[in-house]
């Protein structure tokens, strides 16, 4: 990636946390600059000068700017981890009223029968992995996960999967023993196994074709199984829950494969 890239995603992630584009620019600038005047900081980032200014006064507002009142004025950046720090409690105190202002809002309610066997799709890793996180959390007797790539072993699915309490039973499949080492060693209190899934394996597979991420199973009566997709990785997944569920009858005789038969979620 070079320069100019790399100043351009830091421009967009700015963005996407909140800065308009002028601002975004203009604190990566400063950030390239001891200190710097908005003459130097319009012709590092083609912002007009007279704009310059007014996202200069927004980012010192924010607490990313400081502003020596000198003649010319000289602006520069705070440091990095100061400013991340920053840009993360504002973020997060946004999600937080956002979780806060949703959660009052009424609820309509509905004459309709809600149907007791239902499959819902979704897209994208973190909603998945948050989903699967939430599965894992709410399990009270069983939980039984196949991982189909080694890259879906996040540091967050650890931390969630070794506070499963005593209660709960956790078995979790791999591929291969070097994953299956992995998991032992993140997740000690696992019950771990070679998933007797070959389909899952993938050897006769070519790049083109969609490989399957992970299979979750919990409380023999919900199911999240997602696929990743050849090209950019992206996962996808669908998810149903209802112990009369087809999808979920189907799924527990399939990841039974490789289970010990008293941990059968046939039995």
């Amino acid at each position: 990636m070079t320069t100019t890239d790399t100043l351009e995603e830091a421009v967009e992630v700015l963005q996407q946390l909140g800065l308009k584009e002028y601002e975004a620019r203009c604190f990566v600038g400063l950030s390239r600059l001891h200190t710097g005047t908005a003459k130097q900081l319009s012709e590092m980032t083609e912002v007009p000068r007279t704009r310059v200014y007014d996202a200069i006064r927004v980012l010192e507002a924010q607490g990313l700017v400081e502003i020596q009142h000198s003649s010319p004025q000289q602006f520069r950046a705070v440091p990095l981890e100061e400013a991340t720090e920053t840009l993360r409690d504002q973020y997060e105190d946004r999600v937080e009223r956002l979780h806060d202002t949703l959660d009052t809002v009424e609820v309509v309610e509905q004459d309709e029968e809600t149907p007791v066997q239902q499959v819902w799709a979704m897209s994208g890793r973190d909603a998945i992995e948050n989903r699967a996180d939430q599965l894992v959390e709410k399990a009270s007797e069983e939980i039984v996960l196949v991982l189909g790539d080694e890259s879906l072993l996040t540091d967050d699915l650890v931390a969630t999967l070794n506070e499963v309490g005593d209660e709960v039973d956790l078995l979790i499949g791999a591929l291969t023993e070097s994953l299956q080492d992995q998991i032992q060693t993140a997740v000690p209190d696992a019950t771990t196994f070679i998933s007797g899934l070959e389909w899952l394996h993938g050897e006769n597979a070519t790049a083109d074709e969609t490989a399957i991420g992970r299979l979750l199973l919990v409380d023999r009566s919900t199911i999240l199984v997602s696929s990743l997709m050849p090209d950019t990785r992206e996962e996808q997944a669908i998810f149903g829950e209802g112990f009369g569920n087809g999808l979920v009858v189907i799924a527990r005789r399939l990841m039974a494969q490789g289970l010990l038969t008293a941990r059968d979620p046939r039995q």
